[in-house]
């Protein structure tokens, strides 16, 4: 049986008819950059995160680019984050000119540890006579960017604690965990994005919210902010015509914002669905006697009341046989993928930083044993069977 990585066809034949009329209705108006459509969508997606401002863009990539130019965050200064992310959360920072801090990752959960956040600013860094915090080579941090990987928010009471402690803002990339929720120490749970100054999204089309192209969002709750996040999307412009600061164009398409808008009823009944699709790989890798064989995702949150713990963006295991599965899998017609296969701190492009192999052990191990399996609303128990029956087939010959 044939097992695709990911199948988005069914969520678009059930959400076709909706998804045209809207569309006809933008060809009608000829409306097609921001306006109502876009301004209804906005409303809706801050709505559903708790969030009081949310801001279209046209990438979630261009969502932290935004960010950063607005923060003024640029030439001398740092951000600490995570080198076991997507590229665009490192290359967003070099592009605004300042340098990334990579740190390392939790090994159960995949994301940016608060550990070594708290020693990379206790051991490396120190305040100058202006009183700012400065690195071991005088470079002035600004920030700390954690990654929500994989639908499983980051650890945010200790980073938000270690950010507030060294007068840092934190930035949230939440581009793969929409809805996710976490326990926060004050009690009641909070969503990915909306847990400090500024969060962004990815709609991606292969995200669980996905658009029909590129579209992202950005959420917060400052007033003067979202007011500087509206204007850098329109090349720093305000009023029209009149600009105070370079921006860049970051305007979100009214087509993406109205096959968003549409999709965003369902999110909480896919990511229920995805959830559902893990318990049932875990029955099965425990069915089949694999828990010794391969890691399975961290749940950490799972028992603490919460809705949606992880949305499963991914279902990534880990085993020291990665490739030699993987291999196994394409041939019998099993999607599957490696995210990611480098940190960012052994991209060739950051090699003026200095990294060495070793200097982030938990990262580069994951980057030699993650595996991404199909995951999806759609994906039924057989094809789940199917899966787990290949790589239990895979571990009977391989020892």
């Amino acid at each position: 049986m044939r097992v695709p990585l990911l199948d988005l066809s069914e969520q678009y034949r059930v959400l076709a008819e909706p998804i045209r009329r809207e569309l006809d209705d933008i060809l009608r108006t000829q409306s097609f950059i921001l306006g109502p459509k876009v301004e209804e969508f906005e409303r809706a997606l801050a709505e559903y995160c708790g969030a009081k401002h949310a801001i279209g863009v046209s990438s979630g990539t261009d969502a932290l680019l935004a960010i950063l130019m607005a923060l003024g965050i640029g030439l001398g200064d740092a951000v600490v984050t995570t080198a076991y992310t997507f590229f665009a959360t490192g290359g967003c920072i070099a592009r605004v000119g300042a340098t990334p801090i990579f740190v390392d990752i939790d090994p159960a959960t995949f994301n940016i540890s608060p550990a070594t956040i708290a020693d990379f600013l206790a051991n490396h860094c120190q305040r100058n006579a202006q009183n700012e915090l400065v690195d071991s080579v005088g470079r002035i941090v600004r920030a700390i960017i954690p990654v929500h990987l994989f639908g499983l928010c980051c650890e945010m009471d200790a980073i938000n604690e270690l950010a507030q402690h060294s007068q840092l803002t934190v930035i949230e990339d939440a581009a793969q965990a929409i809805g996710a929720e976490y326990p926060t120490k004050k009690g009641g749970a909070r969503q990915a994005g909306t847990m400090s100054a500024v969060g962004c999204f990815s709609f991606y089309p292969s995200k669980n919210l996905g658009a029909a192209g590129d579209a992202g969002m950005i959420v917060c709750d400052d007033n003067e902010l979202a007011r500087h996040l509206r204007s850098f999307r329109q090349h720093g412009m305000e009023p029209r015509y009149f600009h105070h600061v370079i921006g860049g164009n970051f305007r979100i398409d009214a087509m993406q914002a109205v096959i968003l808008k549409v999709k965003l009823p369902y999110l909480n009944g896919w990511s229920a669905a995805r959830r559902a699709v893990a318990d049932i790989y875990r029955e099965e890798f425990t069915r089949r006697g694999l828990t010794n064989r391969v890691t399975l995702p961290a749940e950490p949150y799972r028992e603490r009341g919460l809705t949606n713990h992880h949305i499963y963006h991914q279902y990534v295991i880990r085993t020291p046989q990665r490739d030699a599965l993987q291999t196994h899998l394409a041939q019998r017609g099993i999607g599957s993928a490696i995210y990611y296969p480098l940190g960012l701190h052994e991209q060739k492009c950051f090699a003026q930083l200095g990294y060495r192999a070793g200097d982030l052990p938990e990262t580069e191990r994951a980057a030699r044993e993650t595996l991404a399996l199909p995951i999806y609303p759609e994906l039924t128990r057989a094809m789940q069977a199917e899966v787990v029956g290949a790589i239990a087939a895979f571990f009977a010959d391989n020892g």
